[in-house]
């Protein structure tokens, strides 16, 4: 139930930027790049250690490994050079020619230049301390003022969500239930025990459930897109902000996330953009949907209440 004090929220202009982050950092094989060492020629065309050390990086992106062996590199090497190969066949063959291969490449290039601007933005902005104690002091106005610790047993329908409640009021223990009967496969274990939290962390009718609690009272049953909660209040507490320096390196992202976004709104308004959406292709149309349905098999996989993405983490957040 923890989570950072600081949420992201990005416009989807930086969202893009930051989902270009995750494309493949490629660089052009035969880079004419004199002035870089060559780590291999094919055909007479060289494969250069910039070219070399991007393809690294995007194969390590993801693995648990910070660096490779010397026998792991001689295999990207050699990866690289089967790459190289296909790609001057590609060109021989005029694959360069075709509108998917065009569109493509040109979509590569857009996306690698956008990255390095977004980049070269960053690297040359610095935040005041006068913005991140602002931004601190907003997260804190915006912040849960309680905590509460709390107990569930989630289910798949409201009448087993019922015959919940009439045990626990014949005196069963409400931990042994919640062993027994939950489908949170995350709590059921600790007794259904949530732990402590703020009610931001959780969707709207379970944490309006919560706030109706006293301490001991256990709810009627709860809808959510999880199924149907029973929930027991253990306690609750005041919800203290983190201190400044414990949180000073998300809020530093935080304003350097809105610092991009402002760059970005500003290069779109200097910008004379022109859409044409008759162009884009035909949509089929979207049929209505009714409301979530409750029960086994309709709902999102069981666990704890998901957080909530609208509204700020806990202060007592651990990092």
């Amino acid at each position: 139930m923890r989570a950072h004090f600081l949420a992201p929220s990005v416009v989807a202009a930086v969202a893009g930027l930051a989902a270009w982050n995750q494309a493949p950092e490629t660089a052009t094989p035969a880079t004419t790049d004199t002035a870089a060492p060559v780590v291999a020629t094919v055909n007479g065309v060289a494969l250069t250690r910039p070219e070399f050390d991007i393809y690294e990086k995007n194969l390590l992106r993801n693995a648990k490994v910070q660096s490779l062996t010397p026998e792991q590199q001689n295999q990207v090497l050699d990866d690289l050079i089967t790459m190289q190969i296909m790609a001057a066949q590609g060109t021989k063959d005029g694959l360069e020619n075709d509108p998917d291969v065009k569109a493509n490449l040109g979509l590569l290039h857009m996306r690698v230049l956008a990255d390095a601007e977004s980049q070269k933005f960053v690297k040359a902005t610095t935040p005041t301390d006068a913005e991140l104690h602002a931004e601190y002091d907003t997260a804190v106005a915006q912040m849960d003022k309680n905590e509460y610790h709390a107990r569930h047993i989630l289910v798949g329908s409201k009448d087993q969500a019922e015959q919940v409640i009439k045990k626990l009021k014949s005196g069963a223990k409400f931990e042994d239930v919640a062993k027994a009967q939950s489908t949170d496969s995350g709590s059921k274990n600790n007794g259904g025990d949530l732990g402590w939290f703020t009610t931001s962390r959780m969707v709207k009718p379970f944490s309006d459930a919560v706030k109706n609690l006293k301490k001991g009272e256990i709810s009627p049953p709860v809808q959510t897109q999880y199924g149907w909660h029973v929930i027991q209040l253990e306690d609750t507490r005041d919800a203290a902000p983190p201190p400044f320096d414990q949180v000073k390196q998300q809020l530093t992202d935080a304003v350097m996330r809105k610092k991009l976004q402002a760059y970005v709104e500003t290069l779109k308004k200097q910008a004379t953009i022109e859409k044409k959406p008759d162009a884009l292709p035909a949509t089929a149309p979207v049929a209505p949907t009714g409301p979530a349905m409750s029960g086994p098999g309709a709902a999102p996989p069981a666990g704890s209440p998901p957080p909530a993405s609208s509204t700020p983490p806990p202060a007592s957040a651990s990092h």
